[in-house]
């Protein structure tokens, strides 16, 4: 289990980046995948060729029986499924990373400008982009890019998974029979093959099976989830505005609704970073002075705005 533990650790951090069913989709792929593949493989499948006898003498035709009844052993085949089913989450887990990484340097430097300004317009003047994927803990939002992110990581998975399926059917099929007839060069005639333990091995090979078809569940339900989720929060915001004969059209209130929840998010932001610098009078006086700012930057565009019922 020693070769796992690196993609353990780094998957473990994507636990704290993924939905519900995401995590327990990790689970799966954890205790029922790589668990039980260190575990149970050496011993299943610790004697596959050595005891794949044929009744013949012939030189290489054993050999040449066995590469065409296993193209690609079993085990290293799951091998390559696991690594490759779990690489669209570490790419993922990079994109991630790399947003908390890029935000955190911008947090660092609005802290730095508060240090030095401490005038409640700060980001209005100095045109700063607000973090909105991580908060100052870490912890993620799934939106905007991100959450495209992570829909496209879900869809490469299940085309992974349908493919190696898929391919494992037409490798070897789900079932291995005690027999195997062979008649290749230079087999002088057709040879009868004879696997070892072909029944555990066929249980182990649906367990496997059956492990993986779960895994594609889980991903097409996160990834109906996801959708569902995303639809709904944009049927919600359609349903923001009541329509009256004075309300603006569709151009100007998004205009007017974005430019609001611009500075509004600016002025929440620096609040929260100006608190920890000035304390309870701090944020008080800075609350007052952000609210006096916002008023007057929008007294001049409210008057001509109409009446909107939000």
């Amino acid at each position: 289990m020693g070769e796992w533990d690196l993609l353990s650790r780094l998957l473990d951090k994507v636990q704290s980046h993924s939905t519900v069913i995401g995590k327990v989709w990790l689970t799966v792929l954890f205790v029922f995948r790589i668990l039980v593949l260190g575990a149970g493989t050496e011993k299943v499948w610790g004697d596959e060729q050595s005891d794949f006898v044929c009744n013949t003498n012939q030189p290489g035709c054993e050999n040449v029986c066995y590469d065409v009844a296993f193209p690609i052993s079993h085990v290293r085949f799951w091998v390559l499924q696991i690594i490759s089913v779990a690489t669209p989450t570490l790419v993922y887990l990079g994109h991630v990373l790399h947003v908390i990484h890029v935000e955190r340097k911008v947090r660092e430097k609005m802290q730095k400008q508060l240090e030095l300004d401490d005038q409640v317009s700060l980001f209005l003047r100095k045109g700063y982009k607000v973090p909105k994927y991580s908060n100052s803990s870490g912890k993620i939002n799934l939106r905007g890019r991100l959450l495209r992110s992570y829909v496209l990581h879900l869809l490469a998975k299940i085309l992974l998974e349908l493919g190696f399926i898929v391919g494992q059917y037409f490798l070897y099929g789900f079932t291995l029979q005690a027999r195997y007839v062979c008649s290749l060069f230079p087999c002088p005639h057709k040879v009868d093959c004879f696997l070892s333990r072909p029944t555990e091995k066929s249980i182990f090979i649906w367990f496997m099976l059956v492990v993986a078809c779960v895994s594609l569940l889980l991903t097409l339900v996160e990834l109906f989830h996801l959708c569902v989720k995303a639809a709904g929060e944009c049927m919600a915001r359609r349903q923001d505005y009541t329509v009256t004969p004075l309300t603006p059209p569709v151009t100007e209130r998004k205009a007017f609704k974005s430019r609001n929840q611009m500075i509004q998010d600016h002025v929440n932001l620096e609040l929260e970073l100006k608190g920890c610098k000035l304390g309870a009078n701090g944020v008080m006086d800075g609350i007052a002075a952000g609210v006096n700012g916002v008023v007057k930057s929008l007294s001049s565009e409210d008057n001509n705005m109409g009446e909107v019922h939000i």
